[in-house]
């Protein structure tokens, strides 16, 4: 009966085959260290022969070693004649990403309208400033604009960037006024005629 490799064990490492993956069980499968350990040289010098191009210069054979212990599943209890890699090493853990975000008073308008705030309220009073508090008050009423598809209080955003600003922002609602803002409708477009044929 012919064994199809579908009902083969699966190999490790397909682009070595399936001879060397069986080299290298048969190693697994020897109780005796030092002849566990001669067998392993064995198949590390027909893979060479087999993978010249895995030898990297003066007869440097560790990528070989690595991949010997690859195929092993990592199980090959040997001296090892270098450093190999660990299954610890090939899957490493990804690093925990810090958050540093912190808490937000008001999610819909971000962290950042909040750093431009605390930025903006410490500059000295000019135009500049103005400038800047004008564009971020207007940004402020477009974000709430998002949330809040009916209308905003420009009373609302204005006490808001107080809190913000912990008072060192504060414009009058009733002498400053903000730009209404309207949700621009697609325009249709004229559906092209179809030429006869």
């Amino acid at each position: 009966m012919i064994q199809y490799n579908t009902d083969l064990k699966p190999i490790v490492l397909p682009e070595f085959g399936r001879n060397v993956q069986q080299m290298v069980d048969y190693c697994l499968s020897i109780e005796d260290r030092e002849e566990r350990t001669r067998c392993a040289y064995g198949v590390v010098e027909i893979m060479a022969n087999l993978f010249p191009e895995l030898v990297k210069e003066k007869n440097d054979y560790s990528q070989i070693w690595d991949q010997v212990n690859i195929i092993s599943n990592f199980q090959l209890d040997i001296d090892f004649p270098c450093d190999v890699i660990t299954k610890e090493r090939m899957n490493p853990k990804p690093y925990k990403i810090p958050y540093t975000a912190g808490p937000m008073r008001y999610r819909h308008y971000g962290k950042s309208i909040e750093r431009m705030i605390e930025v903006v309220a410490d500059m000295e009073p000019g135009e500049e400033k103005d400038l800047l508090i004008s564009m971020i008050a207007h940004h402020m009423k477009k974000l709430m604009l998002i949330h809040n598809k009916e209308g905003v209080d420009d009373a609302k955003i204005l006490k808001d960037l107080r809190e913000y600003s912990e008072g060192r922002i504060d414009l009058d609602p009733a002498t400053y006024l903000l730009h209404e803002f309207k949700e621009a409708t697609p325009v249709n477009q004229p559906k092209g005629k179809k030429k006869k044929k």
